[in-house]
């Protein structure tokens, strides 16, 4: 144990390198303010000031590499203990600045380096970067009045403004602007512009003039910079485009341009999550207008994003990119929660959710009917953070569990599941998990499972795996301890018999199942005691049991309960939802007032706020305890009067005396409800290409949409919601 005179020694160490810091960026700041210092006085004085800051002054030297030009001192020795950092502008790495001992010291946080002095390093690299971009506005300022001024005589086009502005600020980007003009008027079939570049490629080689087809490799030919190349490019694009059409062109390659760092991020294998989120935070701040990019990078990028982020399948890609827009990742990327080097997925769930939105925020014939039409809060646990969970926790032993006897995974399944509760999460994934219990607060969630196989055209795995409801309340420890055990049950049910089962089926077992999840806000509102939504159910495309032989197939199915939906995902033996077609919403399939009574919902799902548990609980009890403040409760219950069965009236029901059963008869016959589903189911099947099955809930005011995949027919619907 340190003794107290040794523990203050340390402090006055620390506090004395930490004066050296602040010194050191006071002395950059002051270099960096001196007036009408040019940028070589400038990164000269940078190199003298850099080094007292570091630990070991004595042996430290500081080098600058801005554009084409280095800056050092006279005498100056590169060595392998070098800490470096960026200096970008506009979005461009521009150069780089390097401290190097130059005699080995003893090890630190990096190599011989202290993580403060990284922290110093990226802050003087920043000011720098901010330095020459105020210089270069200051220089484009100038250049753009004089690109004016030079052009004014003769009423310039904006665009000759333009290129004449780029000649005197940035002349690689005027010469690929120059290319890529060619090559747009070649493609256009302009001769003039064919013969503007055979004679600006220059040739070399013994193959010169060879037909294209020659059985063996053409020399390469390069697109020389002439003096008048850009001009007559420029030249021939007047004659034959219209001044909107060359304007719209350079800022479309400007953009393309602009945007290149976000394609190098999304081409490069290697990048993880966390790098990729920074190449979106960038693209939206650089403020980039996506409809000025070319058609094919608008395409390309979001594909590949896409890919990426969500299912690698071409039947969701294909659709998917005609509604998608680039700057959509922005809000996903701010609550994605994953491991620190993660090149993960949300899954099928996610991906369904994500594209049925985009749909219906690009569909502007349905957007009165869809005015209160909403989608819930959700965060997201990528698909490869499960794996991290059981490499921290050495349960690598579950991986070969899908190849044994079907009878030996369901014996062993519990056990599993323990095992996994009993588990610990990795640190980031629970700082992640943190941050979402802050943006929702105390509002109630369900965990739903989106595997990577999950809700895909052609396997749904629809019922397979768990969804679980937490009521989240109490302390922020007991609301973070219950949401890591309600995932940990989510990520054992991949082990479970029936998700397994129905892989091998399908020869999906060989695939490595990656789990993602959504948390999700639970729609709805606080009843008495209880938090739950007016009712939710869930609606399909196809009606593959059509009770009447008017109700045809593509008239659909809605399953409709009060509260939580997981009555009517789930087949419960001791009750039933009410069903109805949209397409024939006045055909029900109970015909007598004893059917209607015998199959009407007599229990309801809930969340109870005060034993912080899912329970179910009678539906006439209440709605005589809570008619009043129930959402829509006269539009959902009928009264039973003797032998038949009819809508409140006046200032009916009376709650704690009229016989009462749900019907939604006023629901399915008097409000804007059955359109609403009619036009989703309508609308999603058309654009994806396939029917559809949604899940949805109803708060009392606005309508949600929780779900969205490809209908299967022969599978069980829903997912197994319990708690």
């Amino acid at each position: 144990m340190a003794t107290p005179d040794g523990q203050i020694e340390q402090l006055l160490d620390s506090l004395e390198e930490r004066a050296k810091e602040l010194n050191c960026l006071y002395r950059v700041d002051e270099i960096l303010r001196r007036p009408n210092a040019s940028t070589a006085e400038v990164c000269g004085g940078l190199v003298e000031a850099v080094p007292p800051g570091w630990q070991y002054p004595e042996v430290c030297q500081c080098r600058i590499a801005l554009d084409n030009d280095v800056y050092q001192p006279e005498v100056f020795t590169e060595t392998p203990w070098c800490m470096k950092a960026d200096i970008f502008a506009v979005e461009e790495k521009i150069g780089e600045i390097a401290v190097f001992y130059t005699e080995r010291r003893p090890k630190g946080d990096e190599g011989p380096f202290l993580r403060d002095e990284r922290r110093l390093i990226n802050a003087i690299a920043d000011r720098i970067s901010l330095f020459v971009e105020q210089q270069r506005l200051c220089s484009a300022h100038e250049s753009w009045e004089k690109a004016g001024k030079s052009l004014s005589t003769r009423g310039p086009q904006p665009w000759e403004v333009l290129l004449e502005f780029l000649s005197r600020t940035d002349q690689n980007l005027l010469l690929r602007i120059t290319r890529k003009m060619i090559h747009h008027l070649c493609w256009s079939g302009i001769d003039e512009a064919k013969a503007l570049l055979e004679q600006s490629l220059q040739r070399s080689g013994e193959f010169d003039g060879e037909a294209p087809d020659a059985n063996r490799p053409l020399r390469r030919r390069i697109l020389r910079e002439t003096p008048n190349l850009t001009k007559k490019t420029f030249e021939v694009a007047a004659r034959h485009l219209s001044e909107h059409d060359v304007i719209s062109c350079i800022q479309a390659w400007i953009n393309e341009g602009k945007s290149a760092f976000l394609i190098e991020s999304l081409e490069n294998p290697g990048a993880g999550l966390s790098e990729m989120a920074a190449a979106i935070e960038r693209y939206q701040a650089s403020a980039i207008d996506e409809a000025g990019l070319p058609a094919a990078v608008q395409t390309g990028l979001k594909v590949a994003l896409l890919r990426r982020y969500f299912v690698d399948q071409l039947a969701f890609l294909n659709v998917a990119k005609n509604f998608v827009g680039i700057k959509d990742f922005y809000d996903l990327v701010q609550r994605l929660i994953h491991p620190s080097r993660s090149q993960g997925k949300l899954g099928g769930k996610g991906a369904g959710l994500f594209l049925a939105g985009r749909i219906i925020r690009n569909s502007a014939q349905y957007a009165d009917l869809f005015g209160n039409l909403r989608f819930p809060r959700t965060w997201y646990v990528v698909s490869d953070a499960p794996l991290e969970f059981i490499h921290y926790n050495n349960l690598e032993e579950v991986y070969n569990r899908k190849y044994m006897e079907i009878e030996r995974i369901r014996q062993d399944y519990p056990h599993i599941v323990q095992v996994f509760r009993n588990s610990l999460f990795p640190p980031e994934i629970v700082k992640g998990l943190a941050a979402a219990l802050d943006d929702f607060g105390d509002r109630p969630l369900i965990v739903r499972s989106s595997s990577l196989l999950e809700d895909r055209f052609g396997s749904s795995f629809s019922g397979k795996y768990k969804s679980l409801f937490l009521a989240n309340q109490g302390t922020k420890e007991e609301r973070l301890a219950a949401m890591q055990e309600a995932i940990a049950d989510v990520y054992a049910s991949v082990y479970s018999p029936d998700p397994i089962e129905y892989r091998a089926e399908r020869g999906l077992l060989d695939y490595r199942e990656e789990m993602g999840i959504l948390i999700q806000e639970v729609v709805g509102r606080r009843i008495g005691k209880y938090f739950m939504p007016a009712f939710s159910g869930v609606a399909l495309s196809h009606n593959e049991s059509p009770w009447s032989a008017q109700i045809k197939r593509e008239d659909g199915l809605v399953r409709i309960v009060p509260g939580l939906g997981t009555r009517a995902l789930d087949r419960r033996g001791d009750d039933c939802p009410v069903l109805f077609s949209p397409g024939q919403p006045n055909l029900r399939i109970n015909a007598t007032a004893d059917e209607v009574v015998r199959c009407s919902p007599s229990k309801i799902d809930v969340i109870n706020l005060e034993s912080n548990a899912f329970e179910t609980v009678d539906a006439q009890t209440l709605f005589r305890s809570c008619g009043e403040e129930y959402p829509l409760a006269r539009s959902i219950v009928s009264i039973v009067d003797g032998d038949r069965i009819r809508p409140p009236e006046g200032l009916e029901p009376h709650w704690k005396e009229d016989d009462l059963i749900v019907t939604f008869e006023g629901l399915i016959a008097g409000s804007s409800f059955v359109p609403q589903v009619r036009a989703l189911l309508t609308l999603l099947a058309e654009k994806l290409g396939t029917p559809v099955e949604i899940e949805f809930a109803h708060d009392g005011r606005d309508l949600y949409l929780v779900q969205c995949r490809p209908q299967s027919p022969a599978e069980g619907r829903g997912d197994r919601v319990t708690r």
